[in-house]
């Protein structure tokens, strides 16, 4: 799998997304990033081990402790793959935008016409209807 799909692949999880969100903060050791999770220590280190295979974490060791750290290169990467699409977008609510103002601007240039109501009636019914003569 190529990087930047195993990137991806990687975010995919909510779970590794928050750790991600928690680690941007600084870094944290394995039973801190467990803590708002209802799961197992052993499903964080798995969780963390694909973190780390994608290149967006690196865990240390420093006597027991084992921090870990976000990687910024992989995020970097995602960023550069996202520009394109964007500007396509920014370009997009940009022309998105010059189009309402032209509609806003139609609208309030334009004089209030009266609107009728019709009658949900056919025009037939509505008319008075005279009694018929009986012929003898």
């Amino acid at each position: 799998m190529d990087p930047l799909s195993e990137t991806f692949s990687a975010l995919a999880d909510p779970t590794r997304r928050a750790i991600i969100a928690r680690l941007a903060r600084g870094e944290a050791s394995v039973g801190e990033l467990a803590k708002p999770f209802d799961v197992s220590l052993p499903a964080i280190s798995r969780h963390l081990k694909v973190l780390e295979r994608a290149g967006l974490i690196e865990r240390g060791r420093e006597a027991q402790w084992r921090p870990c750290r976000l990687e910024a290169k992989r995020l970097q990467e995602i960023d550069c793959w996202l520009g394109p699409y964007r500007r396509f977008w920014e370009e997009s609510f940009d022309r998105l935008e010059t189009y309402l103002a032209t509609l806003q601007a139609k609208a309030e240039h334009q004089p209030i016409r009266k609107q009728t109501v019709k009658s949900a009636k056919p025009a037939r019914a509505r008319r008075k209807i005279k009694p018929s003569k009986k012929r003898s």
